[in-house]
């Protein structure tokens, strides 16, 4: 496997290391909470996780809870002093959440990462000012924009709303014969970018950590394969060239330095194969630990959990080697249901994520499995 970047940076973030017994706090209370509060456990390092929903995944792994809404100004000064440091587990923290935070205490990623990855627009404007491919795109703010967008541009294209979208949600296919205000519609009217298709031959990504002192790691390229816009499959290695695979990396790094970035990061990639060769476009950038990256619990020498924690903990990052070719699938809704089959598996290394109920496109669990050399 190609090895991975340690890269120090002039844009080195100040700070102070926490030492074993200190706390991480956490912003959000899903699953990717729940496995960043567990990886910090297992390094002697405390989790208070802060999130207005009580039934929330992470609370039952956690040292400490805050159950109050992110406009509770008072809470979250509790909740500061409560913290050495706090962390976020999703990107749309609201604002003015992370500016009371920032002022009270060390908040890691910082401003920057949260604000040019909640918005599309800026996200895009971002890669494209730094010289990465993305594809073509304008911004849409009615429906006038969108046809004016749309010629310009060319169809077929997708409509994405510039905030709060994921997983397909927020977004719609725009193509010949469209009704303007009827695809606005679909979307809220709300802010809006349309974006160019990219014809891929498939679907990439690049994970890695960024630590307080500047140096990058990077984890294997993933190859991922997505259903109903859900992420289903994730495969390491990817089916991509040597010369791929060191472009994602240094991709991956000139992303984290230009965002001042402390702590886990990944950059969705397209792969497109023409005459000239294989080409990467970046599709969206995710300030935090990733869907894609859950194949590093059970396959890397270090998980980009464990990463992200040294990370906002001013430690030393470890260095991420692939152990053998492996498979993450997720578990949506029913998939669940096959916990036992999965636990019969020779080799499968299941997750679940303690959540109640099954509902259809929500992620209950992954599992890795190990595949053929």
């Amino acid at each position: 496997m190609s090895p991975s970047a340690s890269v120090p940076s002039p844009q080195a973030a100040p700070g102070i290391a926490l030492a074993p017994g200190g706390t991480i706090g956490i912003l959000g209370g899903g699953q990717l909470g729940r496995m960043i509060a567990v990886a910090a456990a297992r390094l002697g390092l405390h989790v208070h996780v802060y999130c207005p929903d009580p039934a929330s995944p992470a609370f039952e792994v956690s040292a400490s809870r805050t159950v109050a809404a992110y406009e509770d100004e008072a809470a979250l000064a509790a909740f500061a002093g409560a913290v050495d440091v706090v962390t976020y587990e999703f990107e749309n923290v609201p604002e003015r959440t992370a500016a009371v935070l920032a002022g009270l205490v060390p908040v890691r990623p910082g401003p920057r990462s949260l604000a040019i990855c909640q918005d599309r627009l800026a996200e895009k404007t971002f890669l494209s000012e730094l010289g990465i491919p993305v594809a073509a795109f304008k911004a849409v703010d009615n429906a006038a924009d969108l046809e004016a967008a749309a010629r310009e541009i060319g169809l077929p294209a997708v409509l994405k709303t510039r905030r709060l979208g994921y997983d397909g949600k927020g977004q719609t296919i725009i193509r010949e014969g469209f009704d303007a205000e009827e695809a606005f519609a679909v979307i809220g009217r709300a802010p809006a970018i349309l974006e160019a298709f990219v014809p891929f031959a498939l679907e990439c990504s690049i994970v890695l950590a960024r630590g307080l002192d500047g140096a990058v790691e990077t984890f294997d390229v993933a190859e991922n394969r997505h259903e109903h816009h859900i992420l289903k499959r994730t495969r390491v290695p990817a089916a991509i060239a040597p010369e791929t695979e060191m472009a994602a990396r240094a991709l991956g790094a000139k992303v984290a330095h230009a965002l001042d970035h402390v702590g886990t990061l990944a950059v969705e990639l397209f792969l497109v194969r023409d005459a000239d060769g294989e080409r990467l476009v970046a599709n969206e950038i995710a300030p935090r630990v990733h869907n894609s990256g859950h194949w590093t619990q059970d396959a890397a020498t270090v998980c980009q959990f464990e990463q992200h924690v040294r990370a906002v903990a001013g430690w030393p990052l470890g260095r991420p080697r692939l152990i053998a070719p492996v498979e993450m699938e997720n578990l949506i809704g029913d998939d669940v249901d096959r916990w036992r089959d999965i636990l019969a598996e020779p080799g499968a290394r299941l997750h679940l994520y303690g959540k109640a109920e099954a509902r259809p496109g929500r992620k209950m669990g992954h599992v890795n499995r190990p595949l053929p050399r």
